[in-house]
This record gives C-alpha cells, sequence and structure tokens, in this order.
C-alpha cells in the first residue's frame, strides 16, 4: 500500500528517509555525500513523486522504492 507522504508529520517523514540512505547498499559512488544531503534528495524525490513509501503488511515495514519500480500489488495491499 502507498502511503501519502501528506499523511505523516514531518520528523516521520524524516526519520523514514534518514534510515532509508543509512541502509546498507545506498552507496551514493566514489564521492563522499552528507548525510544530510542524502536525506534531502530522498525528500525531494518524494516530493516530486518519483519514490513513494511502500507499507508491507506482510513484513510490518515501511521502504522508499521508485515510483516506476513498484508492482500493482504494493499499490493495493
Amino acid at each position: 500500500m502507498i502511503i501519502p507522504i501528506d499523511a505523516l508529520e514531518a520528523d516521520t517523514l524524516y526519520s523514514l528517509a534518514e534510515s532509508f540512505v543509512l541502509r546498507e547498499g545506498t552507496d551514493y559512488g566514489a564521492e563522499e555525500v552528507a548525510l544530510d544531503v542524502k536525506v534531502q534528495q530522498v525528500l525531494n524525490r518524494l516530493k516530486s513523486g518519483e519514490a513513494v513509501l511502500v507499507y508491507s503488511e506482510l513484513h510490518e515495514s515501511v521502504d522508499i522504492k521508485r515510483k516506476e519500480d513498484i508492482e500493482p500489488s504494493e499499490a493495493t495491499e
């Protein structure tokens, strides 16, 4: 199920973006990028609609995915 970002408090949204950035496998390449910059990039993608918050009932978790990468079942779970 897609969670609208405006349904969350700003602090909660920031925390989700920060948690996403801190996960293993979210390296941004050869240049070091500050954590705040990475988080802001994720927030900007969420606000523009390029990325979405997806809640999984099965895993009881929220993930951030590119809009084009979500499967139809994730949008309506």
